[in-house]
């Protein structure tokens, strides 16, 4: 017990102070375990489990660890505007995920970031946009937060981070 309440106030120091420490609880089963992902040596894994070819790196990241560059955040319509003219790793058929699809890259015994962090390193915790609108509120669309993995709507007007996927749909 005391060992848990060690590394939470650790990896909040760490929050705090501006750097980032994966923290995960080795008793709760992995959602996104390592066998579900491959990594195809071009920047992009694919999630075995969905067929979905992701870019390894949010948008503004990149190199093998993810940690060159800044990570970009864009409005939804840019984010949307963004996919659509994306080229990388010879393809030119990235798009937004879709919530269902975005939700599912997260890892639900890990937090800060709540992702595998093995195939997808640098991920910012924080919220990253997906290409689902929201039914109740035209001016809002669905995001899933990799802080700890929940999946809120909210205003498209507001910059959040970005993952492109290809394939699937």
């Amino acid at each position: 017990m005391l060992r848990q309440r060690f590394a939470w106030g650790l990896a909040l120091l760490l929050i705090t102070m501006g750097g980032q420490a994966q923290t995960c609880r080795d008793d709760i089963p992995a959602t996104a375990p390592d066998s579900r992902f491959r990594d195809n040596g071009d920047g992009t894994v694919t999630d075995v489990a969905t067929g979905l070819i992701w870019k390894q790196c949010a948008e503004g990241l990149s190199d093998t660890d993810c940690a060159t560059g800044s990570a970009s955040r864009f409005t939804w319509r840019e984010a949307l505007q963004h996919a659509a003219g994306h080229v990388f790793a010879g393809s030119g058929l990235w798009r937004l995920p879709n919530k269902n699809e975005l939700a599912s890259l997260v890892e639900r015994r890990c937090y800060s970031p709540a992702i595998n962090g093995r195939f997808f390193p640098g991920t910012p915790s924080s919220w990253f946009w997906s290409s689902s609108p929201t039914a109740g509120y035209s001016g809002g669309a669905w995001r899933v937060g990799f802080s700890n993995g929940n999946v809120y709507g909210y205003s498209k007007g507001y910059r959040r981070y970005v993952r492109l996927v290809r394939g699937g749909q």
